[in-house]
């Protein structure tokens, strides 16, 4: 029987995006079996991976890492108790797996002394040319995907049929967020008893202290906080997640300025940061409410990812009758906390589309966009994802490196900038863009296309993307303030 593996294991295993799997399964290049595929017909799909080392993965992730502008961690080697589980499992399961080739061994012997006894010589030869050494060619990839499982584990998350991987000692909480799972949590430290996950197969470890008691019955039924554990084996979980922006509790958390800085002479950066007890549960795409202690505030999208959702970013465009604005610029001087209440706004990722993603960004409505764009990375799911940012004066595309340095790093991804002569709304401009669009996907009904940016300016183009035969239910428009 062929060794399967999962979508998820066998893109890491050769050091492809799983979206991109998911397109070759989806043109009949690549078959796949209950959503998983066979080693040899991976092998048959990417001749070249061989796995002697896994470099190239690595340096892929390193990459990542680098575009999606997070903090960049230290990759620590799982614990010894995680190390011995993996270990001991795939022992029983390579001991097992002997058992059987012994077995079959035995009963392919008893076949041959019988074809013998009859006298079918043609039959008995034909066995036996099938029974010749065959060239080990996918020996080194199994050996790859040994070393993976003893290096992280792999999780399934039921009802949702999501996985992830934990890498070193991260908790599954962590694990989850950092992949782009929308799972419930609050306090992240074992207080809340909000991540609760019950374990369906696979064994965990208890990596901090939980101040949360659980009941009886659920320790008997297999129930773990997930921020508090980490993975010994793979596993199989039940656990809450986010299916949509009205599964987002509304919250209010003061937070600390850790930064403000320029991005060009019109936008300026505020990064805020939650305490660890209390963090900012939001989707890709939402916005916040900001509010300083004197009651001036505004509502700005958030502009990180929420795979890091202790470090939020906001994209403050300069406006002389913006008094949140102005204190901004003026660096908020004396001002130690902001006060965030949201999320609000349904304009999020939908995640169970199959469908490529384009984004139009018009000026700072960039900043949702970008949250987008980075959950779509983390999500890996994607078959391609392409960027329109439509700006005008010098500086318009603020983070044009960061687009940049996406698209060097992903090959599915593509950014286009276009420069508008005038601030938007600029008709020119938009006309401009979606004749590049168009241009780029005659087939714009094949793909979901998410737009912000200022509100007459985003309500003109979800217009012409209609008129243009985009269908409603593929077309997500943010309409920003001006």
């Amino acid at each position: 029987m062929p060794r399967l593996l999962t979508l998820s294991r066998a893109a890491r295993l050769v050091g492809v995006r799983r979206g991109a799997l998911q397109s070759r399964i989806r043109s009949g290049e690549l078959a796949a079996f209950e959503g998983m595929v066979s080693v040899d017909d991976l092998l048959r799909a990417y001749p070249q991976a061989r796995m002697e080392d896994n470099a190239g993965l690595e340096h892929f992730e390193a990459i990542k890492q680098d575009a999606f502008a997070r903090r960049m961690r230290e990759r620590l080697l799982p614990s010894t108790e995680a190390l011995v589980a993996r270990l001991a499992e795939l022992s029983a399961e390579r001991a097992q797996a002997q058992a059987q080739t012994e077995h079959y061994r035995g009963i392919v012997e008893q076949l041959q002394a019988k074809l013998r006894d009859q006298g079918d010589a043609g039959l008995l030869a034909w066995l036996q040319q099938r029974l010749a050494p065959a060239a080990q060619v996918g020996q080194p990839l199994l050996a790859q995907e040994s070393l993976l499982r003893i290096m992280s584990a792999h999780v399934e998350v039921k009802p949702s049929g999501r996985e992830f991987f934990v890498d070193g000692n991260d908790s599954l909480l962590e694990a989850a967020l950092r992949s782009g799972l929308s799972l419930d949590y609050g306090c992240s430290i074992g207080s809340c008893g909000k991540c609760k996950a019950r374990v369906v197969s696979g064994q965990v470890y208890r990596t901090r202290h939980a101040d949360y008691g659980l009941t009886a019955a659920e320790k008997t039924a297999g129930v773990v906080l997930m921020c508090c554990h980490t993975a010994l084996t793979d596993l199989v979980i039940e656990a809450r997640e986010a299916l949509g922006a009205r599964d987002m509790p509304l919250q209010t958390i003061d937070a600390r300025i850790k930064s403000v800085s320029p991005l060009g002479d019109e936008v300026r950066l505020l990064h805020l940061q939650t305490p660890r007890s209390n963090r900012l549960r939001f989707l890709a795409g939402q916005s916040a409410t900001l509010c300083l202690a004197d009651g001036v505030g505004a509502s700005l999208p958030v502009a990180s990812c929420p795979c890091d959702d202790r470090n939020l970013q906001f994209h403050v465009r300069r406006d002389a009758g913006d008094g949140f604005a102005a204190r901004v610029f003026g660096g908020l001087k004396g001002v130690e906390t902001v006060r965030i209440e949201g999320p609000r706004g349904e304009f999020v990722l939908d995640e169970a589309s199959p469908r490529p993603l384009v984004f139009i960004a018009g000026e700072s409505g960039f900043a949702p966009i970008k949250s987008l764009i980075e959950h779509a990375m983390a999500l890996d799911a994607a078959e391609t994802l392409h960027l329109y940012w439509i700006a005008h004066g010098t500086g318009g595309h603020y983070l044009d490196n960061l687009c940049r340095s996406w698209s060097d790093a992903l090959d599915n991804f593509r950014y286009e900038p276009i420069a508008a002569q005038r601030a938007l709304p600029d008709d020119e401009a938009l006309q401009a863009a979606l004749r590049q669009v168009l241009r780029d996907h005659p087939r714009l009904g094949d793909s979901d296309v998410y737009v912000a940016g200022p509100a007459p300016w985003a309500s003109a183009a979800e217009f012409q993307l209609l008129e243009h035969g985009l269908p409603r239910a593929q077309l997500y428009v943010s309409p920003l303030a001006p």
